[in-house]
């Protein structure tokens, strides 16, 4: 007949229990982090026009964790057009597990059926949507409701800034200060541009440069030079 184990190899038994729950606990512990470093963030950042500058964006993308690798943007375009190169990208570099992080709806979309149909990519790739931190559960009926408010938002606030363009544009048209796009170039200059291009001795690029503007500039001064010589020799001839 056995009897039962006593104070030491109580103790013994003891300590392997509590050893193998240690190695448990660890190796559940090893798998989570193997998890969380599998699930990458990835960061998208937008600006609607040239003069814009990214780097609000950028900070506050890298304070909610997301490296500057993983950050792609789009510079000089708007939220309405769903063809932008970095939100292609991002798109892309997403998988599933992956969290693409915006600083705020209306970066990713300005659209209710646009915001509507990136989200709906997302959730068929298991790919959460983290909005300034803020982690939205399209499974989730409150969290999919709440997403489409703020896509909502999105969408009534570029109607809103495209109606006060329209109006201060009539505006202006009606005190005669929207006089149309002004040329690059005054008459004297442009005369000046079609004289050294005839002598020959610069380049398209050089004249660009001496002027201060583009090769399309350049272009177009010496097309319209030669349609006005055309139309001088053709009013001659008659």
């Amino acid at each position: 007949m056995f009897a039962c184990p006593g104070p030491p190899a109580q103790n013994v038994l003891d300590s392997f229990g509590t050893l193998k729950r240690s190695a448990t606990e660890a190796r559940g512990g090893l798998i989570l982090k193997e998890e969380l470093m599998s699930a990458l963030l990835v960061g998208y950042a937008r600006v609607s026009t040239h003069d814009q500058d990214l780097t609000a964006q950028r900070d506050a993308l890298a304070a909610l964790g997301v490296s500057a690798e993983r950050t792609y943007v789009d510079h000089g375009l708007t939220g309405t057009n769903r063809e932008r190169p970095g939100l292609r990208e991002a798109l892309a570099a997403c998988r599933g597990g992956d969290t693409l992080v915006v600083t705020k709806l209306d970066r990713l979309a300005r659209s209710l059926p646009d915001a509507r149909e990136i989200l709906e990519d997302l959730t068929r790739r298991e790919v959460k949507l983290s909005i300034g931190g803020s982690v939205h559960d399209p499974t989730d009926p409150v969290g999919r409701l709440l997403f489409n408010v703020l896509a909502m938002v999105a969408e009534f606030e570029s109607d809103l800034i495209r109606l006060r363009t329209r109006e201060g544009m009539r505006v202006a048209k009606a005190k005669g200060r929207l006089r149309g796009r002004q040329p690059k170039l005054n008459a004297r200059q442009e005369a000046h541009l079609v004289a050294l291009h005839h002598a020959g001795e610069h380049s398209t690029a050089e004249l660009g440069d001496l002027f201060g503007v583009g090769r399309s500039t350049v272009y177009r001064v010496i097309e319209r030079d030669t349609r006005r010589r055309q139309q001088g020799s053709t009013t001659t001839t008659r």
